[in-house]
């Protein structure tokens, strides 16, 4: 993970958040290149839940909500950690983490509990001190809209993205009269007030979601969670990661939340261990009949063909942008030797590498090879854009090592050969590190292949 980490930074991926004030715990700021790759993610991801098919509806809802909206959904009353404190340096650590690295089972444990099993076994903090009772943490950001500051003007940092499309339920319904089943798409920012964020971007205060509230008859649910457990693993696949490292882990009924029937969490090996990368719940009708009682306005749906009347269940996709980088980063790393030399590189696949193609002349100080080459580079902008780096920035050995190391698929050269003979470049594969010789249309009809 320290390589990863280190990577990310040299590279222009990720930077620590507000890093010139010392930092601030569980935020990342994403550079030029981790920008791009997170564009890519989100982009495949759109494309097949939503421009693919017919039956998604794209949403974009408001960070801020009303507050009734999260006390409706339970989060008010109920979304809460389990936090105990080091009485000797007084910080804070997740009860239920530290419990599970002394080797206890949690699986339905409640605080009282958890308190009893901290005392009885003498778990001890990081630091090895005592730990103080353990109580529960808001984990949603408080905040006031308005020039007041009471209780009316309360809102919330949305904790996930889900709620603002169960509000919007009716608008879809009165917009564009879909039938069922039928789906809502949103990708946006999400807070949580971790106790303990860690582990790089798996686990931050801040983060970014992909998520769809699919509606169905309650009478054919287990078909469209089947369609979607297959979903999750060819947008896994689109992303490059390996199918062998994602594991699809069934949640017991005891383990469940509140508004589920069936979750599965898709968890991935992480270079921390095999962690939840996506989940899939069945959500019931738990959430539209909440809004639905708490706000008045009724949010069932009419079924045309039945003469049916009834609150449709909702099967939920959740997948997390932030976790699939640290996913694609960390099984794209890859470390081979080429020359006899030790050489780092980023096996992303070419369908979300930042860089799909690096342009260089062999010498950036002979004037017709920089000519050709910019003519090359403006050649493929047109065919690939915004995925094309210009790149003349040392020898050309310097340059194949730096574009391994953000995950260029494919580097062009144009030399002597390409002006004076043939018109054709050298094209280098970034995995075997070997080049083929092709015209620019031979090179632009390959690379497409790939993408």
């Amino acid at each position: 993970m320290e390589e990863i980490i280190a990577l990310a930074k040299r590279r222009g991926f990720i930077y620590q958040g507000s890093e010139i004030y010392g930092g601030l715990a569980g935020t990342w700021d994403y550079g030029h290149l981790g920008l791009a790759l997170k564009n890519n993610i989100k982009n495949t991801w759109w494309k097949r839940f939503v421009l693919d098919r017919d039956d998604m509806y794209g949403v974009d809802a408001a960070i801020l909500m009303n507050q009734n909206v999260w006390k409706a959904s339970g989060h008010v009353a109920g979304f809460f950690d389990p936090l105990v404190d080091d009485v000797k340096t007084n910080k804070r650590y997740r009860a239920d983490h530290l419990l599970l690295e002394a080797g206890v089972d949690i699986k339905g444990m409640s605080l009282k509990e958890m308190d009893v099993v901290i005392k009885e076994k003498g778990v001890k903090s990081p630091e090895g001190n005592a730990l103080g009772d353990v109580r529960q943490f808001k984990m949603m950001f408080t905040t006031h809209v308005g020039a007041n500051q009471d209780e009316d003007s309360v809102s919330y940092l949305r904790p996930e993205t889900a709620q603002g499309m169960f509000v919007n339920f009716k608008n879809t319904l009165d917009s564009f009269h879909p039938k069922l089943p039928f789906g809502m798409a949103q990708i946006g920012k999400a807070f949580r007030n971790e106790i303990a964020p860690r582990d790089f971007i798996f686990r931050t205060r801040e983060f970014e979601q992909m998520e769809i509230e699919y509606f169905v008859n309650p009478n054919s649910w287990e078909e469209s969670f089947e369609h979607f457990r297959q979903q999750v693993h060819a947008f896994a696949d689109d992303v490059g990661l390996t199918p062998s490292k994602i594991h699809d882990v069934e949640i017991a009924p005891e383990d469940l939340a509140h508004y589920s029937k069936r979750t599965i969490d898709f968890e991935f090996d992480f270079p921390m261990g095999q962690k939840e990368l996506y989940g899939l719940a069945y959500r019931t009708d738990f959430d539209l009949k909440s809004h639905s009682d708490a706000s008045g306005t009724d949010l069932s749906f009419f079924d045309e063909e039945t003469k049916e009347r009834f609150i449709p269940h909702c099967i939920e996709p959740s997948l997390g942008v932030d976790r699939t980088v640290l996913a694609v980063l960390t099984d794209a790393y890859s470390e081979d030797e080429v020359g006899g030399e030790k050489r780092v590189y980023l096996k992303l696949s070419p369908k979300i590498a930042p860089v799909l193609i690096a342009v260089s002349p062999l010498l950036k100080n002979k004037p017709q090879l920089v000519e050709k080459a910019r003519e090359v580079y403006s050649i493929l902008k047109k065919e690939f854009p915004g995925r094309i780096m210009f790149d003349d920035n040392g020898n050309i050995g310097k340059r194949y090592r730096r574009q391994d190391e953000i995950g260029t698929p494919y580097c062009i050269t144009v030399d002597f050969d390409t002006v004076e003979k043939d018109q054709t470049m050298t094209l280098r594969y970034r995995d075997s590190a070997t080049q083929d010789r092709l015209s620019i249309e031979q090179i632009i009809d390959s690379v497409k292949k790939a993408i």
